[in-house]
């Protein structure tokens, strides 16, 4: 059903900006959900109560049930909204956050709790942090390591890594050397580098789940990693094989595998996919994993990286789907013109138009696979 409310009976009577606009469908989507505004927001007069109360009128006894995730997802709007930051309402649904979301922190590697204000609660964080909250730009992490990265980027949290290993130190803003090492791949997913550096750079912390990746190397890492994570990986990589351009090309990827397999298989299986993660990460700290990973790399363009993702995928060769998306796709809804803040300079008509689809069901409940589409 589409609505259109307005809120001036004279329809020349104002402008609102684009923030305000924001504000009154938050408010809006909170009675929609009968979800009670956090205080004080619910009785200063703001668009964000305008909206509340609008919606209330209209919706009465007649709302839907919030689910964890379109909690979860109110708070995220709320709390952008209030720093003026942007939110991409197309893709990152309530579904989107459920398809992001994680049983332990990428970083710290702790038990995310929720809800309980203590620095191990699930946050959602915006891995570029001159974007919006955009689909391919946002990860789950503690709350801890959220705030210690901050507005920290790859070559940041490189440099700290850096810091503390030549000062000795047990840590910088609460994080220790390997969690800054985690967090500074992590910044390099999302971040144009040049071929020859991404090819360098171990695979500290695997992918989160719809993670955009700007490096096609990083791609290909992921995809020939994440082959340990489920069985039948021998067959799969035997096929994988075939793909490589030559036979030095070949003898250097073979080389390279049989550095990292034996130190996965130090950890020993494991039921819980979390673990089979870690085992995976850790086992790319042995350097000569990683320059022998670096020699097959250094071998392969860019665009040969990603042709062989792409012809690797098609043939399913892998347990993870990898989509391929163009440049102005990669960053769609990011605002990096903004640096992700919304343009409170566009004004808009007191006449607003609901016109956006509701799912009266939950979202449902899908698996967590990796979902990483290559720039």
């Amino acid at each position: 059903m589409t609505l259109e409310l307005h809120l001036s009976h004279d329809r020349n009577a104002g402008t609102v900006t684009t923030h305000e606009h924001i504000g009154f469908e938050l408010g809006w989507d909170y009675a929609h959900y009968n979800v009670h505004l956090p205080a004080p927001y619910a009785q200063e007069p703001s668009p964000l109560r305008n909206g509340l109360l609008a919606g209330a009128a209209t919706f009465g006894m007649r709302t839907l049930q919030p689910t964890r995730h379109v909690r979860k997802w109110l708070q995220l709007r709320l709390h952008a909204w209030l720093r003026g930051r942007s939110v991409e309402l197309v893709q990152v649904t309530p579904h989107y956050l459920q398809q992001i979301d994680v049983t332990h922190c990428p970083i710290t590697r702790v038990a995310l709790s929720s809800a309980t204000l203590e620095s191990t609660d699930a946050s959602i964080d915006r891995v570029r942090s001159d974007a919006g909250y955009a689909a391919g730009n946002l990860a789950v992490m503690s709350a801890k390591a959220n705030h210690a990265k901050g507005a920290h980027g790859f070559r940041d949290a490189l440099g700290f890594v850096r810091q503390i290993e030549a000062e000795s130190l047990g840590g910088i803003a609460g994080l220790t050397a390997a969690q800054w090492a985690r967090t500074a791949v992590l910044c390099s997913y999302v971040e144009r580098l040049s071929h020859a550096e991404a090819c360098a750079l171990p695979m500290l912390v695997l992918p989160p789940n719809r993670l955009r990746l700007f490096n096609p190397v990083q791609a290909l890492q992921a995809f020939v990693s994440l082959q340990l994570a489920t069985e039948g990986w021998s067959h799969r990589l035997s096929r994988f094989e075939d793909l490589l351009p030559g036979k030095d090309t070949k003898r250097a990827f073979q080389m390279f595998f049989h550095a990292l397999l034996p130190r996965v298989l130090e950890a020993g299986r494991s039921a819980e996919p979390h673990e089979v993660r870690w085992a995976i990460e850790d086992a790319w700290r042995n350097p000569l994993a990683l320059q022998r990973w670096t020699a097959f790399a250094s071998q392969l363009t860019e665009a040969q990286c990603e042709d062989l993702v792409a012809r690797a995928s098609q043939r399913k060769l892998g347990t993870t789907r990898l989509d391929r998306v163009n440049d102005d796709q990669a960053v769609e809804g990011w605002n990096l013109d903004s640096r992700g803040y919304v343009p409170h300079t566009v004004l808009m008509r007191r006449r607003v138009s609901r016109a956006r689809p509701v799912d009266v069901r939950p979202p449902a409940r899908v698996p967590q696979q990796a979902h990483l589409p290559l720039q």
